[in-house]
């Protein structure tokens, strides 16, 4: 019995009832696939209903504001996916006329859409033979074949890539392709793969030599950054007994854009009381310094990829009514990055 053959037996035993399994929309599929990039089927399932119940057709999801999309999304992170979901509807809706494209080529000409999730989309909507290659797959390839080249490098890109394309059942490519995704993410896990009742034991390279915890192999990280996030938070009580305060939208490329978040002083260092009085003039337009207290005794740490946020949160008591004017029960409108949700819900006045 092939490899293939091997894998599709195993998926058609083992496969989990997702939602996304039942359908060849090719709206759905790729819904489901830019969430589930670098997030888990768990974390991402809830998501996915919300977006389909919100959204039913693509056209749905183009016709949404951007802020509806991203406060839909958040929690999700990686936000730079649910720009790219909402500007690709956008592109599918009003220029394809509500049409997905039916093959790779043309899936991977769309924004934010790689090869990966185009051959996701190609294979399980359209039975286009296309290797789907994602961190489960390489797992399950580098280890049953012994293959130490770093899947990340684009050596290894190349090699896999090639690879998956020799190995894969093109008569069945559909299940096989979400067969080995599978197998990679209950088999073949990155961590304690049940490898004693594995059916590919026979054949693996890494289990024979060893090397199953070595393998996949993946270059180093980017080097993590520091960053010192100070966030302002003025409040201003009516005399309604209604609080009020401030949120400012994000702009550029950096990370959270487009999401709003409390006026912020980012320092190279972390900083004390009498420093961040010096700042906050400049920043929120407030006179009065005395009423001014940190909310965090210690830094919350909120760690992103590649950078680490340290941040506090400083409380302003202010009476400057005419500058301040959301009502803090109205903040749950919009969308923050999940530190500042965090924040809004634990804190009290």
């Amino acid at each position: 019995m092939s490899f293939s053959q091997k894998i599709l037996l195993w998926y058609a035993s083992n496969k989990r009832d997702l939602p996304w399994r039942n359908t060849r929309d090719p709206y759905k599929i790729w819904l489901s696939e830019i969430m589930l990039q670098q997030t888990r089927v768990a974390q991402g399932m809830p998501y996915y209903y919300a977006f389909v119940k919100r959204f039913p057709t693509v056209e749905d999801l183009a016709k949404a504001s951007e802020e509806t999309v991203l406060k839909l999304w958040q929690g999700l992170g990686y936000y730079s996916r649910a720009r790219n979901l909402h500007a690709t509807a956008k592109t599918i809706s009003l220029e394809q006329n509500g049409q997905f494209p039916s093959t790779y080529k043309e899936l991977i000409k769309l924004k934010g859409v790689g090869d990966y999730t185009s051959s996701a989309i190609a294979s399980f909507c359209f039975d286009e033979p296309e290797p789907v290659l994602d961190g489960n797959v390489f797992r399950v390839l580098s280890r049953y074949y012994g293959i130490s080249i770093p899947i990340n490098s684009p050596k290894g890109g190349k090699y896999f890539k090639e690879l998956a394309t020799e190995i894969m059942n093109v008569e069945n490519i559909r299940d096989y392709n979400q067969g080995i995704m599978e197998f990679g993410s209950l088999q073949c896990a990155p961590k304690k793969p049940n490898c004693v009742h594995c059916p590919l034991n026979d054949g693996c390279i890494a289990l024979k030599e060893g090397k199953v915890g070595q393998l996949p192999v993946k270059l180093k990280k980017t080097k993590i950054t520091k960053r010192y996030f100070n966030y302002l938070v003025p409040i201003v009580i009516g005399n309604d007994g209604q609080s009020t305060t401030q949120l400012k939208q994000r702009v550029g490329k950096g990370i959270w854009q487009n999401l709003y978040e409390f006026p912020l002083v980012e320092t190279k260092n972390e900083i004390n009381l009498e420093e961040i009085k010096t700042k906050m003039t400049n920043v929120i337009g407030v006179n009065d310094t005395s009423d001014v207290y940190l909310y965090n005794d210690k830094p919350i740490v909120h760690k992103l990829s590649h950078q680490h946020l340290h941040t506090k949160f400083w409380i302003v008591a202010t009476e400057e009514r005419d500058k301040y004017k959301i009502k803090f029960s109205e903040l749950g409108k919009y969308p923050v990055p999940v530190l500042i949700a965090d924040f809004i819900k634990a804190f009290k006045i």
